[in-house]
């Protein structure tokens, strides 16, 4: 797997900003003119697979995504080509009244310099971990337009809204989109998370960049992110064991599968997932399971590394809090030997920091004494 890593990173530091050479991948989108409009090339994508892109003369862009939506993105002053089907959505440039609801974009929108184009918000600013979110939305550059399952389609009506970047929750609720759509807002499904390669949910900054015409700037930010990786791609294995993991309200455990990002992300940086037997295939094709605490201790006991998931419940701080969910945790060796983890709540919502959280599992399965400031998405339970 890690010689994989490097080989594809090598790959992707070949290509440069605003390359616009086809793609090799045979996923990528056919080489042929479409609905008059003349084919030119399709952006090349080096880790992801839930989207393509496909570049028509005179600034057209076709996305495609993985669950059959298809979008055509119409330059400003130019027209929408007659022939169209009714699933092609059309996304009118510039997009500059989003109502972003799909908090994993957030972050994808900040780093190509994008939350201008930002008006509407499903999250409030006191749930931003994004401090540039919060802040504009603080300074009421971004206002706060309901979350997904009640949006206030008054204040989207009002602000002219020109597109809703949804997440995938919104398909519990269809009559949102469905009434979104009647109120001529165009509606996008972020399917990041659906990415098993953390290098892939970070490349979605690359469609964020064809919709709002910056795409130089989100390779840019992308190819840096690699160059940074680039460093640990070609090490040996640390051969450090490693759980991620959290502890649920009724005692059990939920840790992910062998497929999911995590444990991909756990491989990237040189150790060894310990759950790396449960497959995407065991049970449902859900990334997460559930383990009962006596289960989980079997296998993470000898683990040398312990992190603490904190997304649901919260961060922990001190081994006290930890022990407190579990006193059978006591007995295992990264716990004896004070190697225990846990993740900031930001990361979940830092998309473009995936190849950070990579280096600081590096880092803590490398360096016994980090100095915390090193370390930007992990600290030390004490």
């Amino acid at each position: 797997m890690r010689k994989i890593f490097a080989a594809l990173l090598c790959a992707g530091i070949l290509l440069l900003p605003g390359c616009t050479a086809p793609a090799s991948d045979p996923s990528a989108p056919a080489a042929a003119d479409w609905c008059g409009l003349t084919y030119e090339y399709s952006l090349p994508l080096t880790h992801a697979d839930q989207f393509t892109v496909s570049y028509y003369k005179n600034g057209y862009a076709r996305i495609d995504i993985a669950d059959g939506s298809r979008y055509l993105v119409v330059p400003a002053g130019q027209d929408v080509p007659d022939g169209l089907d009714n699933g092609t959505v059309i996304l009118q440039q510039p997009l500059d009244r989003i109502y972003l609801v799909a908090t994993s974009a957030m972050d994808l929108f900040r780093a190509v310099g994008g939350l201008d184009s930002i008006r509407l918000s499903g999250t409030d600013a006191d749930g931003w971990y994004i401090p540039e979110a919060r802040q504009a939305m603080e300074r009421g550059d971004i206002l706060y337009a309901g979350k997904y399952s009640a949006p206030d389609y008054e204040r989207i009506y009002a602000e002219q809204c020109d597109l809703a970047v949804e997440s995938t929750m919104i398909y519990h609720t269809p009559e949102v989109k469905e009434q979104l759509e009647r109120l001529g807002v165009p509606v996008l499904v972020e399917r990041s998370s659906y990415e098993s390669d953390p290098l892939g949910r970070m490349e979605w900054v690359k469609l964020y960049g064809v919709l709002l015409g910056c795409e130089t700037q989100a390779e840019a930010v992308y190819q840096a992110e690699l160059d940074r990786l680039s460093a640990i791609a070609d090490q040996p294995d640390t051969g450090k064991t490693v759980a991620f993991f959290h502890i649920n309200t009724n005692g059990s455990v939920t840790v992910r599968k062998s497929g999911d990002y995590v444990a991909k992300m756990i491989d990237m940086a040189g150790g060894d997932y310990v759950f790396s037997e449960l497959s995407a295939q065991e049970d449902n094709a859900l990334s997460t399971t559930n383990l009962q605490m006596e289960a989980f201790y079997a296998g993470a006991k000898d683990a040398d590394c312990l992190i603490y998931n904190s997304t649901i419940g919260g961060e922990l701080h001190t081994m006290e809090e930890l022990l407190a969910k579990s006193p059978l945790l006591a007995d295992c060796k990264a716990v004896r030997e004070g190697s225990v983890w846990c993740t900031g709540q930001n990361l979940f919502q830092s998309s473009m920091g995936l190849g950070g959280m990579i280096l600081d599992i590096h880092t803590v399965l490398t360096d016994p004494a980090p100095d915390p400031a090193a370390l930007t998405y992990l600290h030390r339970l004490t």
